[in-house]
């Protein structure tokens, strides 16, 4: 997995397919947590950084979503605004996602980067979660393992 990300990094954000993309932000969450967060009796210890880390992991989650989204509405995409749009959006097309999403959002955005939580299992489930998403949509779309300006 080291290699691959590494071989991510001499590509240029263009070159990137969205599925690089949102792995690259999966491994600097993943970073994040394990060289700066700190752990302490299944506890992260410093706060900014969980914070940090679980805004970064659910940027990962959007633009897998948000590469879905274009792939199914086409020409009629437009950026989501809102949760509730994503999902709302989502409930049309899939709920397996639906489902991973208001995971997502309640592990990531609310209870690490909106709450801070110190909990290891709760911001650990929520990166497994976006894993998830990104595996179940790349293995559904030959189009997201195309470079993300092409």
């Amino acid at each position: 997995m080291r290699n691959n990300y590494n071989s991510m990094l001499t590509k240029t954000h263009e070159e990137r397919t969205a599925a690089e993309e949102a792995q690259r932000y999966l491994e600097n969450a993943s970073t994040i947590l394990s060289e700066k967060a700190g752990k302490r009796d299944g506890q992260y210890a410093d706060i900014k950084y969980v914070k940090m880390a679980a805004g970064t992991a659910y940027s990962a989650a959007l633009l897998i979503l948000d590469e879905y989204l274009k792939q199914k509405e086409g020409i009629h995409f437009k950026k989501p605004t809102s949760i509730e749009d994503y999902m709302s959006r989502l409930r049309k097309y899939d709920k397996k996602l639906l489902r991973l999403l208001a995971s997502v959002y309640d592990e990531l955005h609310l209870a690490g980067y909106y709450h801070g939580t110190r909990s290891v299992d709760t911001i650990q489930l929520g990166l497994t979660n976006v894993t998830k998403m990104l595996n179940y949509i790349a293995n559904s779309f030959s189009q997201f393992r195309k470079p993300l300006n092409s």
